[in-house]
């Protein structure tokens, strides 16, 4: 029912995509991250924490409807419906149906429970796409508890040293995820591109934990045994200097690889995805139950070639998405900036 072209995902019978990469007429968007949700399209669909984010990145004029999970829709005779991906707060797997043939395009996603997103609701298909950002047997999650005591040991540890705490992440999905879970720890204080993210969920009806955000704060004395939550591309600006002295953490999946944290100057770095790892990614492929399986970015031909030796037909797929980028974080391009020393 799909097929992968220049422009993106496109369904022939819906005459429709699903997350392009260049401008088309119309669009479904998985979730609210640049490189799914990109500008320039004719119209959008996609869910309403989705849509607010979206209109906060691209553009308030854009021409979006809003759909709620599990309600469906019929396309050009294409059956569509919309359902939890577990990645991101909004984030949504497109299901597709017509004669009773069903695929699934499941955008990113993850297994563990964040506790800010509604988890994945694996969805039984004929044919479904998955992402691959960590299909490596490599890859294997801590459980988030686990986590979360190991960034609040580390921020403690920098109150007894006299520095602040500055963490990279996300702004959109993880940053939330970390606030949420660490507001009671302390003052959270953040860069203006979370902020701004944190005000679009806010006003699409979700709960955001208490936190502060920089240019709010007149005294910079004040500023003092705080965690700064900032994203990646904060790293390499001036932006940070106003929290002199600190320690520099990462929180992201590429954590798990040596050599990363390294390379980004970090003190110490903390193995947290919102996508899923390689053991989340084959439970959910064993349960859609699908007979063929479409993996694009990550480590598309190594997990495809495993999944094709358990019996199962994979096709590697070129695309435009980067899942977790180890380098950068290309949604932060439009917000990243909002604030100067």
């Amino acid at each position: 029912m799909i097929e992968f072209t220049s422009k993106g995902i496109y369904c022939r019978e819906g005459d429709f995509y699903i997350d392009p990469w260049r401008p088309v007429e119309k669009a479904i968007i998985t979730h609210a991250h640049s490189d799914h949700a990109r500008r320039g399209m004719g119209s959008y669909l996609c869910t309403p924490v989705t849509a607010a984010v979206m209109k906060t990145r691209i553009s308030p004029d854009i021409y979006v409807s809003e759909i709620e999970y599990g309600h469906s829709i019929l396309i050009n005779g294409v059956k569509v419906s919309l359902h939890p991906a577990g990645h991101i707060p909004g984030s949504a797997q497109i299901r597709l149906e017509k004669k009773g043939y069903v695929t699934v395009v499941s955008g990113d996603y993850k297994v563990q429970n964040d506790g800010i997103s509604i988890p994945i609701e694996p969805l039984r298909c004929h044919e479904f796409v998955t992402e691959s950002t960590f299909g490596l047997p490599s890859f294997h999650w801590k459980p988030q508890e686990f986590l979360l005591e190991e960034i609040q040991r580390w921020w403690m540890s920098n109150i007894q040293s006299g520095k602040n705490s500055v963490l990279i992440a996300y702004s959109l999905g993880k940053a939330q995820r970390l606030i949420k879970h660490l507001s009671h720890c302390g003052r959270i204080i953040v860069h203006g591109a979370i902020y701004s993210v944190n005000q679009s969920l806010i006003n699409a009806g979700l709960s955001i934990s208490k936190c502060e955000r920089i240019s709010d704060i007149v005294d910079k004395k004040e500023l003092k045994n705080v965690l700064v939550i900032a994203p990646p591309s904060a790293i390499i600006t001036p932006w940070l200097r106003r929290f002199h002295p600190y320690s520099l953490g990462v929180a992201s999946g590429w954590m798990a690889v040596r050599g990363i944290r390294r390379r980004r100057s970090a003190d110490i770095g903390f193995v947290i995805s919102d996508h899923a790892d390689w053991s989340g990614l084959l439970d959910v492929i064993r349960q859609t139950e699908a007979n063929r399986i479409y993996v694009t970015h990550g480590y598309s031909d190594i997990f495809s070639r495993y999944l094709c030796e358990k019996g199962l037909e994979a096709i590697p797929v070129e695309t435009r998405f980067s899942g977790e980028s180890d380098e950068s974080d290309s949604s932060e391009t439009t917000l990243a900036d909002t604030e100067s020393d």
